[in-house]
């Protein structure tokens, strides 16, 4: 079998988000529990979750989370990505998931309002990449059955990993690779098919979609230090796939500090590096169909 370089890209990428999902694992355990909570047991409008939609799902950890913790719900994966979604129905057989959840490939945003409705909906990072976040959320609210829910996980606190001062470089280098992140997310948006600036203020932009916003909470992932290796490889892509996306924003102080967390046989690796840690805040903002509609 003739192996070609887009199948290797895709399985790497494909392992690279299985790898970020399972790191952040106890946000989504948090998240889903406080979905359970909010959907069955908040002011008793639903009975019963018996369709889910996890949209952009990836491979698929978050989708077999939601069937776990909603054990009557049909879950349905939807992604852009033929080959996460192949990856998202691997995981479902492994786990005794697959036959209540099944993958689902969709074109955003154009194939919103073809997905049918559910008693939950999680939209995980994906809102952002849609030029009218507004009219996003509006064709979500309207996938929503009576007394649904919803949840937007929308931007969070960017995970921190390193000391200020790491011993190489200037002192405060993750700060100013955020701010160039920053900047660059501000060139992907206006980039988009439709782009147009709203203020992202997540709970009006739901009550303007017709729901009720029903809160905004936020889960850590806290990981001290000494990392094991497998945050430690999160990292090290991380750091590398930054190198790419920011080497016309950062200066060539910055860049070579960079070329040393992720010069794999240096001592000065993220690989290696004692003081590295992870922590980062996952932010949830949710809100409910009116139970008659």
């Amino acid at each position: 079998m003739t192996i070609h370089h887009d199948d290797l890209d895709r399985d790497t990428r494909g392992e690279r988000r299985e790898r970020d999902a399972e790191l952040h694992a106890p946000f989504l355990e948090q998240a889903a529990a406080r979905l359970r909570d909010l959907a069955l047991h908040g002011d008793h409008t639903l009975t019963r979750v018996d369709r889910i939609l996890d949209i952009g799902s990836g491979p698929g950890l978050a989708a077999c989370l939601f069937a776990r913790y909603f054990p009557r719900a049909e879950v349905v994966a939807v992604d852009t990505t033929r080959h996460a979604l192949t990856r998202a129905a691997a995981r479902a057989r492994r786990e005794g998931l697959h036959h209540r959840v099944r993958t689902h490939h969709a074109e955003l945003p154009r194939d919103l309002d073809t997905l049918g409705t559910a008693d939950l909906v999680w939209a995980a990072n994906i809102v952002h990449h849609l030029g009218d976040q507004q009219r996003g959320l509006d064709v979500l609210a309207r996938a929503l059955r009576p007394g649904g829910v919803i949840a937007i996980v929308e931007r969070g606190l960017s995970p921190r990993f390193l000391p200020r001062d790491i011993g190489i470089g200037r002192p405060g280098l993750q700060a100013r690779m955020e701010a160039a992140a920053e900047d660059r997310f501000a060139d992907m948006r206006a980039a988009l098919p439709g782009a147009c600036a709203t203020v992202e203020d997540w709970p009006a932009m739901l009550a303007r979609a017709g729901l009720v916003p029903t809160g905004t909470h936020s889960f850590l992932t806290d990981l001290p230090s000494p990392l094991d290796a497998a945050p430690r490889e999160h990292l090290h892509d991380h750091l590398t796939r930054q190198r790419v996306a920011l080497g016309d924003r950062l200066d060539p102080e910055d860049l070579r500090t960079l070329d040393a967390l992720i010069d794999r046989e240096a001592d000065t690796s993220i690989l290696w590096r004692p003081d590295a840690f992870y922590l980062a805040a996952g932010t949830i903002h949710t809100a409910r169909a009116c139970a008659h509609r």
